[in-house]
């Protein structure tokens, strides 16, 4: 019989929110929102995290700062430092590293384990489940939740049944016991729109969904509908892959009023690009995908991508094709309330002949260029010199 696999996915508890009371004691048992200045109600951005005293007064994130601030104006807001909190995670998952070698970050606050292999050197795997959340909460002075389960979808489920300080054991044996009374959207997959489609079909459990039949499913819906009818059943044979390094370098800007300026508009994403540009080639990369986010005023998200040739860090190449993309929402209908650009399908710098771009040379000056205007911008600031739109 096929040796049973034991994965287990932690979870900080309220992470940001949890760092700021650690440091800050008069923090401690009081509703704390990490992210925007609320400005008394006025403000703009969006809540990062919130403690879970925060969110026993519906304050969740996501959530428009300003309407944070009206369901509690008594909560601590906090802008939140980001290097502290990179810092923190780092360390956690430096921990996770002494019990497996097979960790796989997915954010900055959870990761999945793959503890079969060694979870005998610390006893059984609930002992090694408990040692992890020990020695977390005596190393960092924060509580984790962990969930452990034969599959990773089931043990992310598991991870989040207990919050906060939870630890939630699934075997192989009560797989889909555990899973059919849940909530269809439980699934990995099942969003607003399959949720929908699913709730027509009379399916509100799990369970529900596991009794069709996996053809059916997929006449209904296609791939999805075999997707979340095999996760349904328990079935989810993803391996926990370790950190395979940086997966995307990004930037946003929020606009301090909604913004229909388009001139504006194009400035932002100049700036943007200039900073991801720089970004990517002081840390050694190119990238693929050039990706485009905005934010309307009623908080509507949409994001547009385009796959280039060959893989870049040129600012003219990320802002010529964030704004073709922004051009999809030239003002008229609504004014942009965020704006960001995200280049992914990342590769290491080289140096190397591109036969598509010209000679040799013309790549190394360009080259030699870039680097050059970051120099300067690094000695001066970001005003000492600037590119040009056009």
């Amino acid at each position: 019989m096929e040796k049973e696999r034991l994965i287990a996915h932690l979870d900080m508890d309220a992470f940001y929110a949890a760092v700021e009371q650690r440091d800050n004691p008069a923090y401690q048992g009081k509703p704390v929102v990490v992210g925007a200045d609320p400005k008394g109600g006025s403000g703009r951005g969006v809540v990062s995290a919130c403690s879970y005293e925060a969110r026993e007064y519906g304050i969740h994130s996501a959530m428009p700062i300003s309407t944070a601030y009206k369901k509690c104006p008594h909560a601590v807001f906090v802008r939140g430092d980001m290097q502290k909190y990179v810092r923190i995670s780092r360390q956690i998952f430096a921990i996770l590293e002494r019990f497996t070698p097979d960790v796989e970050p997915i954010s900055i606050d959870e990761g999945f384990l793959d503890i079969t292999g060694s979870y005998h050197l610390f006893g059984t795997p609930e002992d090694t489940c408990r040692k992890i959340k020990a020695v977390v909460r005596e190393e960092t002075g924060l509580t984790a939740s962990i969930g452990m389960a034969p599959n990773k979808m089931t043990a992310k489920i598991a991870s989040d049944l207990e919050k906060p300080d939870g630890l939630v054991i699934v075997s192989r044996e009560g797989l889909l016991g555990f899973l059919h009374p849940l909530p269809v959207e439980k699934l990995w997959g099942v969003g607003k729109r399959t949720l929908e489609a699913l709730q027509r079909l009379n399916i509100h459990t799990i369970g529900d969904l596991a009794r069709w039949s996996q053809e059916d499913m997929a006449d209904r819906l296609g791939r999805a509908g075999t997707h979340v009818w095999k996760l349904a059943n328990g079935i989810d044979p993803r391996d926990v892959r370790g950190e395979d390094g940086v997966k995307s370098i990004g930037h946003e800007h929020t606009f301090a009023e909604d913004e229909t300026d388009w001139e504006r508009i194009e400035d932002s994403l100049m700036w943007l690009s200039e900073k991801v540009s720089r970004r990517m080639r002081r840390n050694g990369y190119k990238g693929r995908t050039v990706t485009l986010k905005i934010r309307l005023a009623d908080f509507s998200t949409y994001t547009r991508a385009v796959t280039l040739e060959r893989p870049t860090n040129y600012v003219e190449d990320l802002y010529r094709n964030a704004v073709q993309k922004a051009g999809e929402f030239k003002p008229g209908r609504q004014a942009i309330r965020l704006i960001g650009i995200q280049v992914s399908n990342l590769e290491c710098e080289e140096q190397q002949l591109d036969l598509f771009a010209g000679t040799h040379m013309d790549t190394e000056r360009k080259e030699r260029l870039h680097t050059a205007v970051d120099t300067i911008k690094e000695r001066f600031g970001e005003s000492a010199i600037k590119h040009r739109k056009n």
